[in-house]
Parts: structure tokens; sequence; C-alpha cells
């Protein structure tokens, strides 16, 4: 059996710096989403019903992605093509969900953006553990951290930059979406269609023939390449104009002179090119149904410490939607005081909202530096168990903290437990699973994600508003208590690649 190649630090930094736009784009829809939704009319009682039409996508999306990722291999190789096309397809959405004319057009983008950036995350993930043997891949997905910090930073706090740093207005009429929002999303599109582009280009996947002999001999399986075939290149060459047309046209449209009948030509236009590729792609595959069998089988008999790191997943990402989904009207209404979203109070609010997550991300990147130190000093199962009651202690002193500017304290455990989030459960997952699968398990830990997702947005609007008053504060408390328990998971963990 042959053993992976280390690779070099710039060779991982090569392949990890698409995380940058992918964040990028992900912090910006965490941070505005629910502004939008409320400048748009939203009431506050109906923004987390607004975000779960996104994450019931994101539990077909990226199970089904993953699991083609594995059994296909292109021209582009066996994941790029996949986290490209989801970068496109998060880049039309980021330029279409500001200027959207009505509430549910903007509801509808953040369902295609989520889509997308679930396209794009899955294989994104699957590829770092294709790449890296079994003892840089801590390495792999704390750098992943770092980037993910660093460019949150920039992307959560970009409408106060553009306000403060540039002159762009922050204020607009009633109904529409101030101009530092909507240049801040022009900015998110570009930076992560490009990086990705970067990493996409720079690093070159290892062959079927490769993977065959550095990972599925670890399996104890027979040596064989996987089902995999190429894509019909008419298709592909087809589709890829068609989605290149659309881009560029919605880009121009959008930056010079918003027209909503051109918008939605140029959108359709995308949307076919996106069609004509998956058509390709499944086009000599003729597998759904034995596919959509494989991906049950693999939930049902998911390995020991999955299951067990589903429940650590499960409760921590509760914690974090409870933060991104009340968020915004927990700190206007609880700290500025301001319900009117045109009044000048709340839009200051909200951007103080945008500093606290960019103040969090950086905190995050400071974060991946010191992790590597805690988990030599103890191990990565302790490790995540400390950083996850940082986060707690961060969410629940939000109710205590009266003076807004005393948060950026809070972001400090938020910081620790967000990039523990990102990068320990998958390192302790990439050891645990079978190396030929692991892109649909990839996938499948995914629904680990979203199904909190879609409970904080039903379930946790129904305890604020029957037991809290209708407070958005109190959603936060909430998700305080859910990652302690998730801290408290995190002890029954086997971390099967534990040193």
């Amino acid at each position: 059996m042959n053993k992976k190649p280390s690779l070099s630090f710039w060779q991982i930094w090569n392949m990890c710096f698409g995380f940058i736009g992918i964040q990028f784009g992900f912090a910006l829809q965490n941070a505005n989403v629910s502004r939008i939704f409320q400048i748009l009319g939203a009431p506050i009682d109906n923004i987390p019903i607004l975000w779960v039409a996104a994450p019931i996508t994101g539990l077909l999306v990226q199970p089904i992605i993953g699991y083609l990722s594995d059994k296909t291999w292109y021209r582009l190789g066996r994941r790029r093509p996949y986290f490209l096309l989801g970068a496109m397809l998060a880049t039309l959405a980021l330029i279409a969900i500001p200027n959207s004319p009505t509430l549910w057009v903007a509801a509808g983008m953040l369902w295609i953006m989520d889509a997308s950036f679930n396209m794009a995350l899955g294989p994104s993930l699957a590829f770092v553990g294709d790449m890296l043997p079994d003892e840089q891949r801590s390495t792999g997905f704390i750098m992943q951290s770092f980037f993910i910090g660093t460019s949150a930073v920039v992307a959560s706090a970009l409408p106060w930059i553009m306000h403060n740093w540039f002159g762009v207005s922050n204020i607009a009429p009633e109904g529409i979406i101030p101009p530092s929002v909507i240049d801040s999303f022009y900015v998110g599109g570009a930076i992560l269609l490009l990086t990705v582009l970067w990493a996409a280009h720079t690093t070159k996947e290892y062959s079927p023939e490769q993977l065959a002999r550095f990972s599925y001999a670890k399996d104890n399986a027979a040596l064989k390449i996987p089902n995999i075939t190429r894509t019909d290149t008419a298709f592909f060459r087809t589709g890829s104009i068609f989605l290149a047309v659309g881009l560029v046209g919605t880009s121009i449209i959008a930056i010079q002179k918003f027209d909503q009948q051109l918008f939605i030509l140029t959108i359709s236009t995308a949307m076919f090119g996106l069609c004509e590729l998956v058509a390709g792609f499944m086009q000599q595959q003729k597998r759904t149904a034995n596919g959509f069998y494989q991906i049950t089988q693999d939930l049902l008999n998911m390995p020991h410490t999955m299951k067990q790191l589903a429940r650590v997943q499960f409760l921590s990402w509760f914690a974090l939607f409870s933060l991104w989904i009340y968020g915004t009207s927990a700190v206007t209404t609880y700290h500025y005081g301001a319900t009117d979203t045109a009044s000048p109070a709340y839009n200051m609010g909200a951007d103080w909202v945008g500093v606290l997550f960019a103040a969090y991300n950086g905190f995050a990147a400071i974060a991946a530096i010191f992790i590597p130190w805690m988990i030599r000093k103890s191990n990565r199962k302790i490790t995540h168990m400390v950083n996850l009651c940082f986060g707690a202690i961060a969410l629940i002193s939000f109710v205590f903290i009266k003076n807004p500017d005393w948060l950026l304290a809070s972001m400090v455990g938020l910081g620790f437990a967000w990039a523990s989030i990102l990068s320990l459960p998958y390192a302790i997952l990439s050891s645990s699973v079978p190396a030929h699968k692991m892109g649909i398990y990839a996938g499948i830990f995914n629904l680990f994600i979203v199904i909190p997702q879609i409970l904080a947005a039903s379930i946790l609007a129904l305890v604020v508003r029957k037991c809290f008053n209708g407070q958005p504060i109190y959603a936060l408390v909430c998700g305080g208590v859910f990652m302690l328990l998730a801290a408290g998971a995190t002890w029954f963990v086997d971390d099967e690649g534990a040193c």
C-alpha cells in the first residue's frame, strides 16, 4: 500500500483558499439576510420561517452531491466540477438577493444561495480529505478555519466598512435595501468566484488509480476504481457557455442599472446552463435509484464515531443558528431599543451586528493558531469540548451585557467555538469513515447542520413567542444552553485518530 505524500504549507494553503470566498458569501448571508427580510416587510415572528426553505434544500443537496462526487470523474476532476458549479450559482444569488423587489423573491434567492453553498461546501470538505494523509488532516481543516475566520471578518463588517470608510449610505427609504448592503453583496460575489477558481486552478486532484492505491487499501477493500464515467462533452460545453453568459449578464445588469425583465432573462439563461450541466453529469450514469438507495443505506449504517459526532453537531449548530437568525433583531431591540427598520438607531444596531460577526470570525482566525497547541496539550475531543463551553458562555452573556460595545468581549469565546466547530469534528470524522465514501459521508454529516437549522427556524420561534413574550434576546440564551449540551456530548465521542 502506498502512503499519500505530505503536502507543503503552500499546497495546503492553495487547496483551502476557496474557503475564503465560500465563507465570504456565507458570512454576508448570516449577517444581512434577516436585515433584508425585515426591510422588505417581514415581521420578527416570520423571519425564522423564511429561513426554512434553504435548509430543507440542504437536506437533499449535500448527500446527493457527495454521492455523485464519490462516483464520477470528469475532465476537471472528481470534486472540482461540483464546487465550481456551486460557486457560480452562489455568485448569481449574492448579486440577486439585495436587488429583490419583494420579500418572497428574497426568500427564493436565499433558497438558491443556500443550495449553492451546500453544492460547493460538501465536495470542498471531501477535497481536503482526499488530498491529505491522516497526520495532516487536522492541519488542513484548521487552515480552513483560519481562512473562514479571516474572510468572514471583512464580509460581516462590510456594510459598516462601506458606510464608514467609503461614505456609502446605510439608510434608504422604507422597503429599499441600503446601498451599503447592495455593494457588499456585489463584492462578495466577486471574491467568492475568484477564490474558488484559484483553488481549483492550483490544486490537481489525485486520479482514481492513485486514490485506489492510497486510500482504499487502508479500508481493507479491494483495489478497484469506483464507478467512474466521463460526462457528455456536448452537454458540458453548452451548459458552461450558457451558465457563463447568464452569470456575466446578471452581474452587468445588477451593477450598472437593475432591470427586472433583463434580470429574469439572464437568470433564466444561467439556470438553463445549469440544467445542461446536470444533464451532462447524469447522461451516462443511470444510477439515480441505486444512488438514493445507497445514500439511505449509508445514513442508516453510519460509523460509530460519526453517530456520536452527529449529536455534537446537532446541538452546536442549533446554537449557531439561534445567533444567525435572531442576532440582528436581538441586538437592535434589546441593546438599541429600535424596531423601525428605517430609523437610524435600527440601522446603527444592524451595522453593529455585522461588526460583532466580524469580530467573532476574527477571533476564530486567531483561535485557529491556538487550537493545535490545545490539541497537543490534551487531544481533539477535550479541545473541542472546552471551546464549545467558551461559546456557550458567550451566547448567554448577551442577556447580561447592556452596553453593546461590551458584546465584543463575548465574541472572543464565540470565536474559539466557531473555529473549533469548523475544524475538529471534520478532522475526527475523516479518521473514522471509509476513504472511498468521504464525499457521501461529508454530505450526510451536513444533515446534522441542516436539521437543527430547520428546528431553530420553527420550534425556537414558537418558544420565543410563547415563553419569552416575543423577545429575541432569549433565543440567544437558548442557543447558549444548547452549546453547553454539545460540550457535554463531546465527552462521549470516540476519536479513532487520536494520538
